[in-house]
């Protein structure tokens, strides 16, 4: 069994997904042959190196080696424990997990936890709103243009007016309060005890983009006591960091908006709760949330999964441009192409969206600004264009950007347009771009989740371990030709006794249940770098094992014999007679076995 769920189960659920479907749900796939290629979401790249098999129910990225089985890549992707992993494919694949008791409370995951429990505050939040207690904070959401369908889609909800609704709730249903903590949902006392967080608030859960509740947003509601001081308490209070959470790897409404983001190639980027569901339930569908004021780089790599084309939507005062020019660099140095539309001033997309329609809201995305235009225009606000200070900030600041830009044409075209649009000499600012410090192309600047290891595996040991995975009969006829131990690699020596062992056993040896079997990351690359080597035609496979197989029984012959040669120097050194007699006649027999390769498999190109 693997983490209590029986290996026969995870082979039944495998046999039933198809992995470019489970991918292609996630991050956009294109054919490639008999495979499908894409961008790998794990690392930064511009050419494809992300390979995807049907046939063979894998992927593998050869630029950062990451690898694996359908299971493996939502644990990687979505950042999912191995059962919630399996629970989640088992239930596409309509089959069904038997019931398992876990040794202990400790044995479940705190993330797998933590959602339990988010999903238990976001149905007792929910239930609220449409209490008796909660009338006001419906009237309120209502009022503020948002109807009956999306408060349910978006499962919006009210937190009592009370110190310890939620606590009493919770704790009725034996949740520790040491987790309600570790989820965010409640404050320490100073004089010792707990109270909720959110009190009194319309509530927004936050998902991932499977849907599962992360965090919770919470905004005030407009005091009835118009002699209540209102800004008292911040507008909106949200959950902190915790163990499932992070602000700046997640957006807002991506989980809804992933599928049309895909379809339309762009996303529109707006900041809070309600300028996402407003445009959102008037039929923006391609539009997210950036749940703060400037992007991360981490949001922008997590948004390049579904498209390469953004464009900004932020409030057209101040802080809504400064939050703007903070974040267009970001998209610059991943490759986005992004472009900006800023709203006139006093409105944010909530309220257009409300005074003037939909459609006028989509027309000013559509007549969005480039990156160039737009930070040259916010600048020429800041600083005069027509005083020499004013001509070096605007040019330093253009010129920080434009060198950001990794292609050297479109540097030099906007070096142009800048000294055009300043009245300055292209030569001087071209000398003010080479003062700055290169930018490293951006694959050389982001690291992979985790750093690639180099396969130095043989590759004779590479090919026997792809013909084993994909030959029916293989196996079991280089099990009688040689010994685990008769392939040098370690990790080869390790996947080929346990295809040795399913052999015996009469079971399925594929790449699919072999990563299942052995689970290791490393292992994972190699099965599936194997499996990607180019393949044998019929009629030449017999052949090639052959080859092969007498290639490993050479090898191993010659370092049996490098090794006598050194323990045949040291008893002639030490003067051992009967030593140095015995090791003679071993070497000689060892030379006599030596077999020949006669084989033109020889050819490296095959192997």
């Amino acid at each position: 069994m693997v983490g209590h769920i029986p290996e026969n189960i995870l082979d039944d659920i495998l046999s039933r997904v198809d992995i470019a479907e489970v991918i292609s749900a996630s991050i956009p796939l294109k054919r490639a042959g008999k495979n499908f290629k894409a961008n790998c979401p794990f690392h930064h790249e511009k050419t494809p190196s992300f390979m995807v098999s049907t046939d063979r129910q894998i992927y593998h990225c050869f630029g950062c080696g990451e690898s694996g089985n359908a299971f493996k890549f939502l644990m990687r992707y979505d950042h999912l424990e191995f059962p919630e992993a399996v629970e989640f494919l088992a239930k596409k694949a309509g089959v069904v997990l038997p019931e398992y008791k876990e040794k202990s409370d400790t044995a479940v995951s705190i993330s797998t936890q933590l959602y339990k429990i988010n999903e238990l505050a976001g149905a007792f939040y929910a239930a609220n709103l449409n209490s008796e207690a909660g009338i006001y904070a419906k009237k309120y959401l209502l009022e503020r243009g948002i109807n009956e369908e999306s408060i349910k889609s978006f499962k919006l909800g009210f937190a009592l007016d009370k110190w310890d609704a939620l606590i009493s709730f919770l704790r009725a249903k034996n949740v520790p309060l040491a987790l309600l903590e570790k989820a965010g949902l409640i404050l320490e006392k100073q004089a010792g005890g707990y109270y909720d967080r959110f009190r009194n608030r319309a509530i927004f859960p936050i998902f991932d983009v499977k849907s599962k509740i992360l965090a919770f947003g919470a905004r005030q509601l407009p005091s009835l006591d118009k002699i209540k001081d209102e800004h008292a308490q911040p507008k909106y209070i949200n959950s902190p960091e915790t163990p499932i959470y992070t602000k700046g790897r997640n957006l807002y409404g991506l989980d809804f908006a992933k599928e049309a983001i895909r379809q339309n190639d762009y996303v529109a980027i707006v900041e809070g709760y309600l300028d996402f569901i407003v445009p959102y339930q008037e039929g923006l569908k391609n539009i997210v949330a950036s749940l703060g004021t400037a992007l991360t780089e981490e949001q922008v790599r997590l948004l390049k999964r579904h498209t390469n084309n953004v464009v900004m939507v932020y409030d057209g005062d101040i802080a809504g441009q400064m939050a703007t020019l903070r974040t267009l660099d970001i998209f610059i140095e991943e490759g986005v192409n992004v472009k900006v539309s800023p709203l006139p001033a006093g409105f944010d997309p909530d309220l257009f969206v409300r005074k003037n329609g939909i459609d006028s809201f989509r027309e000013i995305i559509n007549n969005a600004e480039k990156i160039f235009d737009y930070k040259l225009r916010i600048l020429k606000t800041q600083y005069s264009a027509s005083d020499i200070e004013g001509k070096a900030k605007i040019s330093s600041e253009m010129l920080a950007t434009i060198n950001k830009f990794n292609n050297a044409v479109l540097r030099s075209e906007y070096v142009k347009s800048l000294a055009e649009a300043l009245k300055v000499k292209e030569e001087a600012l071209l000398q003010e771009l080479n003062k700055i410090k290169p930018v490293l192309p951006a694959a050389h600047v982001h690291k992979a989740a985790g750093p690639k290891k180099t396969i130095n595996m043989n590759p004779t040991e590479k090919l026997l371990i792809k013909m084993m995975m994909e030959e029916a009969g293989i196996v079991n006829q280089i099990r009688q030709e040689l010994a685990p131990a008769d392939f040098q690699d370690e990790v080869a020596c390790k996947i080929v006794s346990v295809m040795f062992d399913l052999d015996a056993q009469g079971k399925t040896i594929d790449a699919n249940s072999l990563i299942n079997h052995l689970g290791d990351e490393y292992i994972s690359q190699v099965i599936c770098e194997s499996a990607f080597m180019p393949d044998i035609a019929e009629q030449r496979v017999q052949e090639v094992v052959f080859d092969c197989v007498q290639r490993l029984k050479k090898e191993k012959a010659k370092l049996k014999r490098e090794y006598l040669h050194e323990q045949i120097r040291l008893a002639q050194h030490s003067g051992d007679e009967e030593k140095l007699r015995l090791l003679m006649q071993e070497f000689h027999h060892l030379t006599k076995k030596i077999p020949p390769v006669s084989s033109p498999v020889a050819d490296a190109s095959m192997i």
